[in-house]
């Protein structure tokens, strides 16, 4: 039954993008999870400044929380467009509940494996993305820490008015 949910999940992002379905289920999520309603506290809207156009995206993430610091995950991997953006300009703006800038330092790929394990436990459809099981060795995750980009969040600051 699992393996059924993961494929119909892939299939919603294949070619690594957000298929017409997907990408309205994103925005409800979206509106849904920067409000702060009916979510878990994982659930935030992050907002990241296109790199090419200048245009402010914004998408559902989950916020896996390690050793008192908070991180975002690339569950589709390397070749997201919110990734290289981040790479191009470390800010962004998280919502959940009010906004918050925030600056993300990405995470060298020796240091990713217990974040990757913490991000599968509180993203639950991120794990038919990741090709490893949520209760696998660390060693499994460093095995494929470099195919998912992660993300450290440092809070610059509260937007709220």
């Amino acid at each position: 039954m699992r393996q059924w949910r993961h494929a119909a999940r892939r299939r919603l992002y294949r070619g690594g993008r957000a298929g017409p379905f997907a990408a309205a289920l994103n925005r409800l999520s979206a509106v849904q999870f920067a409000a702060g309603v009916l979510s878990p506290s994982q659930a935030m809207t992050m907002e990241v400044r296109g790199r090419r156009t200048g245009r402010v995206i914004s998408f559902p993430v989950a916020v896996a929380d390690l050793d008192g610091e908070r991180y975002v995950v690339s569950m589709l991997g390397e070749g997201v467009s919110w990734g290289h953006n981040l790479r191009a300009d470390n800010r962004a703006v998280l919502r959940r509940r009010g906004p918050e800038l925030v600056r993300l330092e990405e995470v060298p790929t020796d240091r990713r494996a217990p974040v990757l394990r913490r991000y599968l436990a509180v993203a639950p459809g991120a794990r038919a993305h990741v090709r490893v099981d949520r209760s696998a060795p660390l060693t499994e995750f460093a095995r494929v820490a470099g195919d998912y980009p992660v993300f450290r969040v440092s809070h610059v600051r509260s937007l709220r008015r």
